[in-house]
């Protein structure tokens, strides 16, 4: 059967009975593959979501039934697939937790302890049950609130941002856009500003989740024709955080109904908090009717930490932990060698201290060293060439986009050159995949802006200063 019918791109999709027989023909593979208690328990519960060009996506009631299959039974689910539709090369499964749940009978496979929630068959005739309002949000995690977030330079106006439209129904900024690299905060504040909303206002309805899930929503609302319920839903409330907006990008019917949904929600002074990995108006493939509306309110920029910030993180880690004795300087040495981001310094000091704990050794410089060798070796040198443009575009002064584009204005193809250089001496990248990264330009390019910045720095001492200052941002 050709897996042409019906297609579009995963946020448009099409109502087709050739889909839903493709899922019920899966189905039936599936229960004559799986015994029937299996099948119950493990099978039944899914949904279709779409097909996607070669990829099958469907639904799963809870983030352990998701993982539990992708690890124990995703080829089995692939080849039930291809039996139907020779087309499909891929599986994906996501998480909607408010599928139709009912209790399932624990089988052999499924280990006693979980108390796992099945749910309904999701088929032609039979739609998905729309989540309710406590339902339809992401679960918050009880680590992210705001006195275990350290505040530093690199984050005081997010915090202090973040804080004020925790604690007071009208701000006078709307929305608040957090944006930042991966691992600096950013969820960690969503997360506080939800809790903290609650428990001064718990009458109001505080909704967090990612732009991924707003998307499988809006998709599953289409499907099973129910996209009213879906709108009442996110636009009756009080506050609404989405993370992670970039993922949207180029999704234009998911892009669309985020669009109204932002403008009903503040023309009824309703507060919106978003986040993404860089700024409203370096967000490629999202509309600049939206771009635009994202800067109405505060948009507050999360730097990268500084060395007191990190030290500051790993003495509150520290203090979490008193049956562990830690020496000031193993925190120091962490706090100077792992510069990417919160979460792998944090990653690395649960490491040690779990090493200790297990092993029975004190934790030492020595000790350090040896068990995070292979991590420090890897921060040693790590920069990402989407780091480098980031901070080459805001240290020039231009938008992300410009230096990616094909523009050849003087303001625009220096720092183009610049980043190129960067990431030659800085990365281990080889020349194709660097001109890969700066809009598909072939390696011969990257060659020639190496070459003419080397050049430059030998009579340009105001070029050769910048790029001194923008080595050392990557050092520290």
């Amino acid at each position: 059967m050709s897996s042409k019918a019906g297609q579009k791109r995963a946020d448009e999709v099409i109502i087709d009975d050739t889909i839903d027989i493709q899922w019920t023909n899966v189905l039936e593979n599936l229960r004559v593959d799986f015994d029937e208690d299996t099948y119950k328990s493990w099978i039944k519960p899914l949904a279709l979501v779409n097909l996607e060009e070669d990829k099958a996506i469907m639904a799963a009631p809870t983030r352990f039934m998701r993982n539990w299959l992708m690890s124990n039974f995703a080829d089995r689910l692939k080849n039930a697939w291809r039996q139907v539709n020779e087309g499909i090369h891929e599986i994906e499964i996501v998480v909607l937790s408010g599928l139709n749940a009912v209790e399932a009978k624990p089988t052999m496979s499924e280990p006693q302890s979980t108390n796992l929630k099945s749910a309904k068959s999701v088929t032609k005739g039979e739609p998905a049950k729309i989540l309710s309002e406590e339902e339809f949000g992401a679960p918050l995690d009880p680590r992210f609130t705001f006195d275990s977030f350290v505040v530093g330079k690199s984050n005081e106006l997010a915090y202090a941002a973040a804080r004020r439209v925790a604690e007071n129904k009208d701000v006078n900024f709307n929305p608040l856009f957090l944006h930042g690299g991966v691992g600096l905060g950013k969820t960690h504040l969503m997360h506080a500003i939800a809790w903290a909303n609650r428990e001064y206002f718990p009458e109001r309805k505080v909704v967090y989740l990612s732009a991924e899930q707003f998307m499988y929503q809006f998709i599953s609302s289409i499907r099973y024709k129910d996209t009213m319920a879906f709108k009442q839903k996110f636009r009756n409330v009080d506050l609404l955080m989405i993370d992670d907006l970039q993922f949207i990008a180029n999704k234009n019917s998911t892009q669309e109904e985020f669009f109204h949904t932002f403008n009903a929600l503040i023309d009824h002074h309703r507060q919106v908090i978003l986040s993404a990995d860089r700024s409203p108006s370096n967000l490629e493939g999202v509309e600049e009717r939206i771009r635009s509306r994202l800067g109405w309110g505060l948009v507050a920029d999360i730097h990268p930490t500084d060395y007191e910030l990190r030290l500051g993180i790993l003495q509150q880690k520290a203090n979490g932990v008193p049956e562990v004795e830690i020496q000031s300087e193993v925190l120091e040495f962490l706090a100077r060698r792992i510069s990417s981001n919160v979460r792998e310094l944090e990653g690395a000091f649960n490491r040690m201290v779990a090493h200790s704990t297990l092993i029975g050794r004190p934790i030492t410089l020595e000790m350090t060293q040896e068990v995070l060798q292979d991590l420090l070796r890897a921060n040693d040198r790590r920069v990402t060439v989407d780091e480098i443009q980031r901070h080459v575009a805001d240290y020039f002064n231009i938008k992300l986009a410009d230096l990616l584009s094909s523009r050849r204005a003087r303001q625009v193809a220096r720092p183009r050159q610049v980043a190129m250089y960067l990431c030659k001496h800085l990365t281990s990248k080889s020349l194709p995949s660097i001109g890969r990264k700066f809009g598909g330009r072939d390696h011969t390019t990257v060659m020639h802006a190496v070459k003419r910045i080397d050049e430059l720095r030998q009579t340009d001492s105001v070029l050769d200063e910048d790029i001194i200052h923008l080595e050392r941002m990557f050092s520290t």
